[in-house]
């Protein structure tokens, strides 16, 4: 029995501005946020940062279940390339903590270990290895205990460039979450992705993107933060990532799996001075999402 694509669209903070990094923005309380989502129709939502949500795993899911939200994933962000460094506590915490929530997936990044995504080292052939054996293992552990453990290519991590995802789908396998703005902005192809590896892609992060900021991005132009201030993501449809040609193809590859509506955004304030409703942009990408998997 396949589940439509409008019981699959789940929410997460970082549209509405709400993010880990210091110094990123205004910061919105999670009534509000979590209200909106319930508002637009969101059906669920990722955790967003430490400290958005309550702490106590079941008391996460008991917030979330009084706006009518259940809990899909957590992003964590661990250190996997250095062998000095065990990522296993942190992801067993976050494992413990998905189940107590009835979550399905855990979303792993390949942290630097510093703050913020405008900056990272180049790993050699030796870190490279610690890394996808790391990847292996919290496969393994995640799914000794019923979750689908991911990895999130993403901007400013130690997986961030098309060529390293395609390193990763070689060389572990863990599947993929696949978020088709930060793939894209490093320089990878989420289309070609979902084409070539339909069998691992385990959960969808949504984002479109202007080419020219992420281009820039690339380059060193702008940093990460910078280039998303100056709207390098935009509502889905309206940027260049063909997101429309993603979902239809993954609908008709049998995609089960949730379509995260994450558009990250920085705001300069609340929205009652600075006239800027994230939930604009939100049910947008919802209404466009909609139409592609009518239309797969």
């Amino acid at each position: 029995m396949t589940t439509p694509i409008a019981d699959r669209i789940a929410g997460a903070p970082i549209s509405w501005g709400v993010c880990e990094v210091p110094g990123w923005g205004y910061q919105l309380d999670a009534d509000t946020v979590l209200s909106q989502m319930k508002e637009v129709g969101i059906s669920a939502t990722e955790y967003g940062p430490g400290g958005f949500l309550p702490d106590d795993p079941a008391a996460k899911a008991d917030l979330l279940a009084g706006y009518g939200l259940r809990a899909v994933g957590q992003f964590v962000p661990v250190v996997l390339h250095d062998p000095d460094v065990d990522p296993m506590p942190t992801v067993e915490e976050a494992i413990t903590g998905l189940l107590a929530a009835q979550a399905s997936t855990v979303v792993i990044a390949a942290s630097t270990g510093v703050d913020g995504y405008d900056s990272r080292p180049v790993l050699d052939d030796a870190q490279w290895d610690t890394l996808l054996a790391n990847l292996d293992r919290i496969t393994d552990a995640a799914a000794a205990r019923g979750l689908t453990a991911t990895v999130h290519p993403h901007v400013g991590t130690m997986i961030e460039s098309g060529a390293e995802a395609d390193r990763v789908l070689a060389g572990s396998r863990i599947k993929l979450c696949l978020d088709t703005g930060h793939l894209l902005i490093g320089g990878g192809d989420p289309a070609s992705v979902v084409a070539a590896h339909p069998d691992r892609i385990g959960h969808m992060h949504l984002k479109d993107v202007r080419a020219d900021l992420a281009a820039q991005v690339r380059s060193g132009e702008l940093t990460y933060t910078d280039a998303v201030g100056q709207g390098m993501y935009v509502p889905l449809g309206a940027g260049d990532v063909d997101i429309a040609g993603i979902v239809g193809q993954l609908e008709r590859n049998g995609y089960q799996g949730w379509y995260v509506m994450e558009q990250d955004s920085i705001l300069t304030g609340s929205p009652e001075d600075t006239g800027a409703d994230p939930r604009d942009d939100v049910l947008n990408s919802i209404a466009f999402v909609l139409e592609a998997g009518a239309n797969a």
